[in-house]
């Protein structure tokens, strides 16, 4: 086994490929207009799904800038520590910039520009306790369910389109609004994720003893967060609130991002880290293990090329011959769709690992940093 085996944890990267396939099912299905058209057990499968891959790729990158930031954590040295922080701004400004260019060209579901600014807040508390850290989360979930529950949550959003179409995302009170308060992935209270991975970052992953623990209380979390979603659902709309306010204020679903997403989310995300850990030690000599971990580490390559090549594909078949106008389409179909451009990034990562480093975009992102 290589040194670079050693110093990098591979459970890391097979679990942000496995993050990105779920990505790449959803924003499939959402430029298809397939949402539970099919067989119920592919709507249940796909209802799973959703925004847990993101999620879970959200809390991986706050584990990755803990990881990556240890030694100017552990060591107090000041200049590593401002050197740190400096590589962090640059690598939030360039992931801000990709983001909003794929947005320009009618990417809508955008994360990068997003995940841009949660990294740049990042810098504020990089090195901070972990009581800080916990409490700004608290906080800023705090102030999400507030304006949640207070102001018009579809502020902005198409009222035929509702989480389709943003009307006023080109003004400053439209831009700032769909950022912080509720867009796709809002900063209240996405960013809460990237500092739960912060934390995790922070425990030796390497240790089964920590491990266990992490995937012991995550499971807990889960099983107590979904449960009490549903006992809160039913019992209110009997009670209290229609089956759609019911829903608003308690399901574990991604719009909007309550109190009970972030729960149920943070567990399920801390689950699929920790088991992709030990499959990636157990299977280590495994090619298709191998080939998965490989496609993590080009994760950011591969969102860029679902954007331009995958669903520009989609956008050219429904223009010439697999799709009929604005009717929704099948979602077996989606879902193989998802299966097949998964299956080409597999083949491309491995063929591109054996020749370099890192992936393409990853590697113009590490020189401008």
């Amino acid at each position: 086994m290589s040194n670079s085996h050693h110093t990098r944890l591979d459970g890391l990267d097979l679990a942000r490929s496995l993050a990105m396939f779920g990505m790449l099912i959803m924003n499939f299905i959402v430029v298809t207009g397939a949402q539970g058209n099919g067989h119920f057990l592919l709507v249940s499968m796909t209802n799973l799904v959703e925004g847990r891959a993101a999620a879970t790729f959200v809390t991986l990158a706050g584990i990755g800038i803990s990881l990556m930031t240890k030694k100017a954590r552990v060591t107090s040295d000041l200049r590593l520590r401002k050197n740190s922080k400096i590589s962090l701004v640059k690598r939030s400004l360039f992931l801000y910039i990709v983001g909003m260019l794929l947005y320009t060209l009618g990417w809508d579901g955008d994360i990068l520009h997003y995940y841009g600014v949660y990294m740049a807040f990042t810098v504020l508390i990089l090195f901070s306790s972990p009581k800080i850290i916990i409490t700004i989360s608290i906080v800023l979930a705090g102030i999400a369910q507030f304006y949640q529950i207070f102001f018009d949550y579809m502020n902005g959003w198409h009222p035929n389109h509702p989480f389709l179409a943003y009307l006023d995302f080109w003004t400053i009170s439209g831009f700032l609004r769909n950022l912080f308060l509720n867009g796709y992935h809002p900063v209240f209270p996405w960013i809460c994720f990237l500092m739960i991975g912060l934390l995790i970052g922070r425990l030796n992953l390497r240790d089964n003893k920590t491990r266990n623990t992490i995937l012991l209380f995550s499971t807990i979390l889960f099983v107590i967060s979904e449960l009490l979603s549903r006992l809160l659902i039913s019992f209110t709309t009997d009670t209290l609130l229609d089956a759609t306010s019911a829903t608003f204020l308690f399901a574990t679903g991604p719009l909007p991002p309550n109190l009970f997403y972030l729960l149920s989310n943070t567990a399920t995300a801390l689950v699929i880290i920790v088991l992709a850990l030990y499959v990636a030690e157990i299977y280590a000599g495994n090619w298709f293990i191998r080939s998965l971990i490989f496609t993590g580490q080009l994760t950011l390559t591969h969102y860029v090329s679902h954007v331009v090549i995958g669903i520009g594909l989609l956008l050219t078949f429904d223009k010439v011959v697999l799709f009929n106008g604005f009717e929704s389409q099948p979602l077996s179909f989606t879902v193989l769709y998802a299966c097949g451009f998964f299956a080409a990034s597999i083949l491309f990562s491995t063929y591109w690992r054996l020749q370099f480093s890192r992936g393409p975009i990853e590697t113009v992102m590490r020189k401008w940093t």
